[in-house]
């Protein structure tokens, strides 16, 4: 074990057969201390956890490891920290955005309810969306309620830890920069577009993302909590909408470059019409690594294929299973490992509690 607690992890192979040991198992092993040593600071410390992402693959895996935040008899519990890109320019949000001038308040709202204590009369009142065509028409409540105390406060940040203080959230969660910024694209055939929205519109596949102002400064305390991370999630979700404008963010790449926490991307199950049509799993592994260089030690995939009646649905409106190649993966040099992560179901989903059991194993193993 090493100082955190965590196993040493298993060797890869590489091309002559040769044992080696994956680059974040040499920064955990860095601080390797003795096996009694490590044992306490297992039971006495929460695993900081820390999950990168937006969008509705964020919630996904905060719902699930949230449950397991408080400490119990033999188990010190969880440290969570979510961290949320900020370039959302579409519906409610960007609604907001336009009329008042401030940060998109939607998905660090769906964060906050996912990790909310489940005894917490306010959830079902924060996703309340109002009907209709005019005025509060497709506005969620607590899209509402946190645009009102960032005014209120004159502070985003302090509206969002308001919020989550109301509905008991047993977390964290840092908008990843507190600059208004936009998604820009590079798109395949060399036109350039501005908004997350225009760019889904333009239908071409997506060749390059930035951050219009470029390299936005992080939120307090992110760095420092990719610093502290036990174990860092990625995803899953869009990739160049959710997932690529919190790497974006000046320092959030080179902080989780010299990371000594595993690094895991949680793979996507179906391909997003518009913008990743067509790629498997190492092109979204590619496209991170060609953004902001090598940032992901391990792939964490489904094992379980889903239900052909879903997949025909799904193909219908042009989205299809993400295929992996294990060894283009390990070309890259990112570890595949498979699970059952699937929610049983119509809809093709991560299952949050498959999905937080085998977080919490990787973290507190490294297998």
């Amino acid at each position: 074990m090493n100082g955190m607690g965590r196993m040493a992890p298993l060797n890869t192979l590489d091309d002559r057969g040769e044992t080696t040991v994956p680059e974040w198992a040499k920064r955990q092993q860095g601080g390797r201390t003795s096996n009694a040593v490590s044992l306490q600071t297992l039971v006495q410390n929460p695993t900081r956890m820390l999950c990168i992402g937006g969008g509705t693959g964020l919630p996904t895996v905060l719902k699930g490891l949230a449950p397991r935040a408080a400490p119990k008899p033999g188990d010190p519990g969880l440290d969570l920290t979510a961290v949320v890109a900020m370039s959302d320019d579409g519906g409610s949000s960007g609604r907001l955005r336009r009329a008042r001038g401030l940060l998109p308040p939607g998905d660090i709202r769906n964060c906050l309810v996912a990790m909310a204590d489940g005894k917490s009369p306010l959830t079902e009142v924060f996703n309340y969306r109002f009907g209709g065509a005019k005025g509060l028409a497709g506005h969620a409540v607590g899209n509402l309620l946190i645009a009102a105390l960032a005014e209120l406060k004159g502070n985003f940040l302090e509206a969002v830890q308001s919020t989550g203080s109301m509905l008991g959230s047993r977390g964290t969660v840092l908008p990843c920069t507190l600059q208004s910024v936009e998604l820009a694209a590079e798109l395949e055939d060399g036109s350039y577009v501005v908004g997350e929205r225009n760019i889904v519109r333009s239908g071409k596949r997506v060749k390059r993302v930035s951050l219009l102002p470029n390299r936005p400064p992080p939120v307090v305390g992110l760095l420092d909590a990719i610093r502290e991370a036990d174990l860092i999630t990625i995803g899953p979700g869009s990739l160049y909408s959710s997932i690529m404008p919190n790497l974006l963010v000046e320092g959030v790449a080179e902080a989780l470059r010299a990371a000594r926490a595993m690094k895991v991307m949680v793979a996507n199950l179906m391909t997003q019409p518009g913008e990743t049509d067509g790629l498997g799993c190492e092109d979204h592994v590619r496209a991170v690594l060609d953004h902001v260089g090598p940032v992901i030690d391990v792939v964490l995939l489904n094992s379980t294929p889903p239900a052909e009646a879903a997949l025909t649905r799904y193909a219908q409106r042009g989205s299809m299973p993400v295929v992996a190649q294990s060894r283009e993966l390990l070309e890259l040099g990112v570890i595949p490992i498979s699970a059952d992560l699937l929610k049983s179901g119509p809809r093709v989903r991560h299952d949050s509690s498959k999905l937080a059991r085998r977080l919490i194993k990787l973290a507190r193993t490294g297998l």
